[in-house]
């Protein structure tokens, strides 16, 4: 159901961006032909489109999710992540700290290796040590 919901949310964002660009790249798609009573959305071509789109979009991912094949992989996904031995908070935080220290290190060793190889470069090509 996860994979599902993911997949419908991801064509969900491109009818909104396809009707986004609808709206603004061609004028005959404003015109207004009524609405949906208790939502009030205006039931406009680029509005028709999107939906379309949408509704051709979920049964796709549907009828994409009923095959055999998929339905068996997400089945054994399922059941590996069951297996899987998750780490307690303290392990969390212990190796979030960790990176986090890491990071920083690096991070600073990275910017005294630049600025140091900066000072040399200068020095070779210009002769002298920049401000």
């Amino acid at each position: 159901m996860a994979a599902f919901w993911a997949v419908v949310l991801l064509v969900l964002f491109g009818c909104r961006f396809l009707h986004a660009i609808l709206v603004g790249n061609f004028a005959t798609t404003r015109e207004v032909y009524g609405q949906i009573p208790i939502v009030g959305i205006a039931l406009t071509p680029a509005f028709l489109v999107s939906a379309v789109v949408f509704g051709f979009g979920v049964l796709q991912t549907l009828r994409w999710q009923k095959r055999p094949r998929m339905a068996d992989l997400l089945i054994d996904t399922e059941s590996e992540l069951r297996k899987v031995t998750w780490p307690s908070i303290q392990e969390i935080v212990s190796s979030s700290i960790v990176v986090g220290i890491s990071v920083v290190l690096i991070g600073a060793y990275l910017a005294f290796s630049d600025w140091f190889l900066t000072r040399v470069m200068q020095y070779l090509i210009f002769g002298q040590v920049g401000k």
